[in-house]
């Protein structure tokens, strides 16, 4: 009878309260004419919310192979073989006789003296020694196929288990009983206290499923780090281990007052043109009266008219220019604010360095995006010189993996010296630019407060090149942005720089 699980459950519950304990499993499936396993598949699940106890007992049964199922429709072989045979025998090379299946049922025959060997003609004949058989191997096959294996003397199974006919099977009956929660209709238990039994109280009536501990979960479907987060890391290693402190730089939004005019870049300069510089339109501007006003006309002079042997951009300085909102282009407006700060606090020798986000206005290519990462360092300290870069860039980039380093004079606004920096690149076979450097001009430095002695050096590079490199990856846009492979992102193996 067709019964869905709900309608089996019933039935199942019905019984063992009417009728008291179900005595096998498999004889309450064969009454209600369904397959075993969903009568225990129902006993499991009603088991597991303690409304039905169940207890297993193994049975030992048999089982036709494929060749014993074509016996049992067939014949045996022995019994084929005598059917076949004519009343004048056939000679042993008959391919009746030569036959896998005839040479079994030639030997079996033989054996059960159905057959015999007659040897008086020149070719030896194998013939009929009785009138009739019976074929008990195959009324045996029909008997186990029906489950009816319990007549079958045990030598004659072992016999037919040798002969690959049958093989051994076991399977699991339970007694069935009601459940300390036995009920006649399963009531699922609540997974959650909510607000709605708080306020009726029904939670004091309700079951709850007990809580597994032990269950590991849904696996987090995330937890991938970003190529560029593993080079970051790598890099922020190398700066701790050479003894420099990470600045803050969680402020994307900088007044062009630190990003610009207290680095000394003249307000003329092309990078404020919009062309280069994203300024914001909401709010526009950020009043700097929190710098102090000595300061303010310290900056001033110094772009009107000079000053620490300089001749200054002889041009107005003007406060609402330097109060333009902007994305800050590069991170060493941070810079310009930390080391503003030590002066202010008494000068102590420093080390600084920042990894972040930094925003050019710039067209978009395989190379370029207008967002990308800086990497700057910087030291302040008395009596520093060119040769002190040099060196800290030697050690620096050696740690990186690049020890063959090159240097070719540049122009940057607020360093004097200033150097860009070749490296020799393995796994590209060439000299690669990797970053750009340089000494802070006295114009920055001294109105901030900082000594005649005191001498401050940096240098900067991008983060994406780096990673590119390393993860062979061609184009910038493959690595960050809105276009990146999320697979990339998932696959990509652990960074291993060369210090």
């Amino acid at each position: 009878m067709g019964s869905t699980p709900e309608e089996l459950e019933a039935r199942l519950l019905s019984t063992l309260q009417d009728a008291g304990p179900i005595a096998d499993s498999g004889e309450f499936a064969s009454a209600q004419g369904v397959d075993h396993g969903r009568v225990v598949g129902i006993v499991k699940s009603l088991q597991s919310d303690g409304l039905v106890s169940s207890e297993g007992t193994e049975h030992a049964s048999f089982e036709l192979t494929d060749e014993g199922a074509g016996y049992r429709e067939a014949g045996s072989p022995e019994a084929q073989v005598w059917n076949d045979i004519p009343a004048e025998g056939v000679p042993v090379t008959h391919a009746l006789l030569t036959s896998p299946m005839g040479r079994i049922g030639q030997s079996k025959g033989l054996a059960k003296k159905w057959l015999y060997m007659d040897k008086s003609s020149p070719e030896a004949r194998v013939k009929r020694k009785v009138d009739s058989i019976s074929d008990t191997t195959q009324e045996q096959l029909i008997k186990i196929s029906q489950g009816q294996h319990q007549d079958i003397p045990a030598k004659e199974l072992a016999d037919l288990k040798k002969r690959k006919m049958i093989r051994d099977v076991k399977r699991f009956t339970y007694r069935v009983t009601k459940g300390p929660e036995f009920a006649l209709q399963r009531r699922k238990a609540a997974t959650d206290l909510t607000a709605d039994m708080l306020v009726k109280g029904t939670w004091k009536e309700e079951k709850f499923k007990a809580y597994n501990f032990n269950a590991l979960g849904q696996p987090p479907a995330g937890g991938h780090l970003h190529p560029l987060l593993k080079v970051r890391t790598q890099f922020r290693k190398i700066f701790t281990q050479m003894g420099f402190q990470e600045m803050p730089t969680n402020a994307f939004v900088e007044s062009s007052f630190w990003n610009f005019d207290a680095l000394f870049q003249p307000q003329q300069h092309p990078a404020r043109d919009a062309h280069d510089t994203f300024f914001l339109t909401h709010p526009a501007r950020a009043p700097i009266s929190h710098v102090p006003e000595d300061y303010l006309e310290r900056v001033r002079n110094v772009h009107e008219r000079g000053g620490y042997s300089s001749t200054g951009y002889g041009t107005p300085w003007k406060v609402a220019e330097a109060e333009k909102n902007l994305l800050r282009t590069h991170t060493t407006a941070v810079s310009s604010r930390m080391l503003y700060k030590l002066a202010q606090s008494g000068f102590q020798p420093a080390k600084y360095f920042s990894i972040d986000r930094v925003f050019r206005n710039e067209a978009v290519d395989r190379t370029h995006l207008a967002e990308f990462h800086q990497i700057e360092g910087v030291v302040c300290d008395v009596g520093l010189t060119l040769g002190h870069l040099i060196g800290i860039l030697k050690l620096f980039f050696t740690r990186l993996g690049l020890p063959k380093l090159r240097f070719k004079p540049a122009y940057n606004p607020y360093t004097e010296p200033s150097m860009e920096i070749f490296s020799y690149s393995e796994e590209l076979k060439k000299w690669i630019e990797v970053g750009n450097s340089g000494m802070f001009r006295p114009e920055m430095l001294r109105p901030m407060g900082l000594p005649e002695n005191v001498n401050v050096i940096a240098w900067g590079l991008g983060l994406e090149r780096p990673t590119m490199i390393l993860y062979g990856i061609d184009n910038i846009r493959d690595l960050f942005g809105h276009k990146v492979n999320l697979s990339m992102v998932k696959r990509n193996p652990i960074c291993r720089l060369g210090f």
